[in-house]
């Protein structure tokens, strides 16, 4: 059932739970997350970034009709949209929502690029995700310059300017594996918590931690982007098997499954088993869009 990210996040801040948003490159995997979401009655956000596909356009055509068949909410998003033309290759492809990661950017500037592309995004129907603070990389986590984290009354104020759907925040965690132990600032999730409506997210959930993960999601984390984890977990299966002589006919069996258990495990963790619930629509209607230069 595929629906926006907004329904989902919604219904996640709601009811105080995490949402599972793995990311994707083929149909492997992309298959691979909608079984496990299935099997455990959970709705899932689907990822891409643009700058992990070969043709956007196209992985988003067989994608789509994957989440239209899927028994629970599906939304497809576009993660780190970076400009414009990211922007309108997502609605091109039918997405449901977009990231736009102007989070490098300082505070007017990231509020302006972002209102801008919202206004476009609503227009037809789509969920925005934006950054405040930033998510630094896991190789450089010992660094200082490693990431800058969400001022609490900035986002109050991000979000109010930019009419964005959900928040991500920068409370300790890094993209990719990490270098050293992860501290996570709760406290200052709470404070973001307090005065922000909409959903928050976190992205560099891989390696962070079982225990600090779970507690994100009780202190009100409603999206957890997942990566490095399942592709490891993909990884760690195929070489448990003998991939010699006709073994290795088993490579791509072997890759979702272990993708597929690792998933099931964080969609239980951050509470999103069993949370899924029926549409009265039947099937997204999404509009058309005129772009004017």
């Amino acid at each position: 059932m595929l629906v926006t990210m907004k329904e989902i996040l919604d219904h996640a801040n709601t009811e105080n739970y995490g949402v599972a948003a793995p990311n994707f490159f083929c149909e492997v995997d992309a298959r691979a997350a909608l079984e496990a979401a299935e099997d455990l009655n959970a709705p899932i956000i689907l990822d891409i970034s643009y700058k992990n596909s070969m043709d956007i356009i196209f992985t988003g055509s067989y994608v789509l009709r994957l989440a239209e068949q899927a028994k629970v909410p599906v939304a497809l998003n576009l993660d780190h949209g970076q400009n414009l033309t990211h922007a309108v290759t997502a609605i091109r492809a039918g997405f449901t929502s977009m990231m736009i990661d102007r989070s490098m950017l300082d505070f007017e500037e990231n509020v302006r690029q972002v209102k801008k592309l919202v206004e476009i995004a609503h227009s037809v129907d789509m969920s925005v995700e934006a950054e405040l603070g930033h998510v630094g990389k896991g190789e450089r986590y010992q660094s200082k310059d490693c990431g800058k984290l969400t001022d609490p009354e900035d986002a109050k104020r991000f979000v109010e300017q930019t009419g964005v759907d959900c928040l991500a925040v920068s409370i300790g965690t890094a993209h990719g594996s990490y270098q050293g132990e992860p501290r996570i600032d709760f406290e200052r999730l709470s404070r973001i918590k307090e005065r922000v409506a909409v959903p928050l997210v976190i992205h560099g959930a891989s390696g962070t931690g079982r225990d600090k993960l779970a507690e994100a999601c009780r202190l009100g984390i409603n999206k957890v982007n997942i990566n490095n984890d399942l592709l490891q977990a993909a990884y760690e299966e195929i070489i448990a098997h003998d991939m010699s002589g006709n073994g290795a006919y088993g490579l791509w069996k072997h890759l979702k499954n272990g993708y597929k258990q690792r998933l099931m495990e964080y969609i239980q963790l951050f509470g999103g088993a069993g949370k899924a619930w029926q549409s009265n629509q039947h099937g997204l209607i999404r509009k058309e869009i005129s772009l004017v230069e």
